[in-house]
């Protein structure tokens, strides 16, 4: 169970005891990967938490980029979240149904937009359900509220940035694609991808740091997992995975370690991978 901190990570006994606070914005950040023949709205219209709102990665993201979901500009993210109701006094707790999944990218989305007061759901739909709380198919009461936002450009990476992170060693680059993928022994679920990992990168699979039931595991088992990868946490950080989903698990992680200087690279291998001018590494770390 998550030592709930509103902050970054709140256990389901948590957001029940506050979920008829005035000032509470519970959103649904359900995302499948290609190929997965679900529905997140279909299935957010026949369930969700009560009050929730469902927050659409595809949608509130940069449509000038060719890459998947790239972070929006600050004026549609504003623009989103007032028509969602959602402003400054807000505390955000966001979920996903698989457990621990796309929630942490809306987490670190609003990081990078200045916002602080939101949390992900430790578990997420998946362990409310299996506790038998309550769940609904109405859509929520809207009320317009001013979103103050502020973009923090240094939590965001691009394809320079990281080239450069990766020659010169000065920032710990951290992978949270599986280990097949992360070698180059699996195809990507992506077309036209070259197969491998960037060089002087880590692997640190997004799963290995969520318990069986998807929640987080605990601050000292965290820290064990990073020290096993060979992750040089006394050096800033940036993590990458496919399309910069997961390897938000890995910022969570880092911050319920207390490591707060941590970065995403936004086109992560979507972009890498296509990408004619930087280097491709395979095999092992």
């Amino acid at each position: 169970m998550a030592n709930d901190d509103p902050k970054t990570l709140v256990s389901t006994d948590w957001l029940a005891a506050h979920l008829g606070d005035p000032d509470l914005r519970v959103l649904d950040a359900t995302y499948f990967l290609p190929g997965v023949e679900r529905d997140a709205r279909a299935e957010y219209d026949q369930a969700h938490i009560p009050g929730a709102r469902l927050f659409d990665i595809d949608d509130i993201s940069d449509h000038r980029s060719d890459l998947p979901h790239m972070a929006p500009p600050v004026e549609k993210f504003m623009s989103r979240m007032r028509q969602m109701g959602v402003g400054d006094g807000h505390q955000v707790v966001v979920y996903d149904t698989h457990g621990l999944f796309s929630a942490a990218r809306v987490w670190w989305l609003f990081r990078l937009m200045g916002q602080t007061d939101v949390a992900v759901l430790d578990g997420g739909l998946h362990k409310w359900l299996a506790e038998g709380r309550p769940t609904e198919d109405l859509p929520p009461m809207i009320r317009d509220r001013h979103m103050t936002v502020r973009r923090e450009a240094h939590r965001v990476k691009d394809v320079t940035q990281v080239a450069a992170a990766s020659k010169l060693g000065d920032y710990t680059i951290l992978d949270a694609r599986a280990p097949g993928r992360f070698r180059g022994d699996e195809p990507e679920p992506r077309k036209g991808l070259r197969a491998g990992h960037i060089p002087n990168s880590r692997n640190v699979p997004y799963s290995t740091l969520l318990n069986d039931d998807a929640t987080m595991k605990s601050p000292d088992e965290l820290r064990a997992i990073f020290d096993a990868a060979g992750a040089d946490l006394t050096r800033p950080v940036i993590t990458s995975c496919g399309s910069g989903v997961t390897a938000a698990v890995i910022n969570l992680a880092l911050e319920r370690i207390g490591k707060t200087d941590h970065a995403l690279y936004d086109g992560s291998w979507t972009e890498w991978g296509a990408f004619p001018t930087v280097s491709v590494a395979t095999g092992e770390a």
